[in-house]
């Protein structure tokens, strides 16, 4: 029997499904992932559900509790999950009490973006912190908050969305009618409309694919003086979320996750820049900008260790 019990960890993404079997910070199994564009409302994906974890338990023993992390907005504490980011059929769906009733398991479901928080807390790169802030970087903008020790919620579950803070009140128009939200600026696509539109003022075309944050980072790597400039200016918008960040919550760190922070120090050398020649005394003396230690896995981890945690189980690294 391990000495910290198993636990089944769900990320339920708008592209796919994955469901892996969590001991500590480790995925020691996981199912195949599955489209979940596959799956015709909230039914079916309980079905798979179901299937995977009864195939999970069947091989493994001591599994005690099951977390899900879903891309929306969820009631922490009811479980219910109010919407799936682009994922129609899910509107104030009881997710939890329906996959508890099936399962016969523990059961918490919460936010992606804070279940890869607690990860990091709890077992990565904010391990031993009781005040930070976490960020994803992907197709979205997705955060977390920590303070004195403690996951913070908000009055309705919903704190820590760090990519609907604005960083330009005359800025683009977000999806929730607020202006100027980072996550308009910084995912994915808007850094490749960006860059090719940053590379057309320098008379040169590119497709949006080779203006991907991934091959943005090749070409900065190899000299590329457009692709330098775009990435100083991706670390200045996001500086310019996290700077307030910090005025407001004073965190010890903030960790940085998701694809586009795997251009490194392309990205967290302009960033800190910016953040620290915005910031006095007491919000930047210690101040830790830190990149995340989990990658694609870390939405299994935090809600797998939350479940163990929602159990009564003591959280070990």
């Amino acid at each position: 029997m391990p000495d910290t019990p198993l636990a089944i960890g769900v990320d339920i993404g708008g592209t796919s499904i994955k469901i892996g079997v969590v001991y500590r910070s480790n995925v020691i199994e996981q199912t195949k992932p599955a489209p979940t564009q596959d799956f015709d409302g909230p039914e079916p994906l309980i079905d798979h559900l179901v299937d995977s974890v009864e195939e999970l338990c069947s091989r493994h023993r001591g599994i005690a509790g099951v977390g899900v992390g879903v891309p929306g907005f969820v009631d922490f504490e009811s479980g219910v999950v109010h919407n799936l980011t682009n994922v129609p059929g899910w509107e104030n769906y009881r997710l939890k009490e329906v996959l508890s009733e099936r399962i016969k398991l523990p059961v918490i479901v919460d936010n992606d973006a804070n279940c890869m928080t607690y990860a990091e807390w709890k077992r990565g790169a904010g391990r031993g912190l009781n005040h930070l802030v976490a960020i994803t970087l992907g197709t979205g903008v997705g955060g977390g908050v920590v303070a004195n020790g403690a996951m913070i919620r908000g009055a309705r579950f919903a704190a820590g969305e760090v990519g609907q803070m604005t960083i330009d009140w005359k800025g683009r128009t977000g999806q929730y009618n607020n202006l100027g939200a980072l996550e308009e600026y910084i995912g994915n696509e808007e850094i490749a409309v960006l860059a090719q539109r940053v590379y057309k003022e320098a008379g040169q075309e590119m497709t949006l694919d080779d203006c991907s944050p991934a091959k943005l980072s090749i070409a900065a790597h190899k000299g590329d003086k457009v692709a330098l400039e775009l990435w100083d200016l991706v670390g200045a918008k996001l500086g310019s979320a996290v700077m307030n960040c910090c005025w407001l919550l004073n965190p010890q760190a903030v960790v940085i996750g998701g694809g586009v922070a795997k251009a490194g120090d392309l990205l967290f050398g302009p960033l800190t820049a910016h953040l620290y020649s915005q910031l006095s005394g007491p919000f930047k003396e210690h101040l830790m900008v830190l990149p995340a230690r989990f990658g694609n896995e870390a939405g299994m981890i935090g809600a797998a260790a939350q479940s163990l945690e929602a159990a009564g189980i003591a959280i070990l690294p």
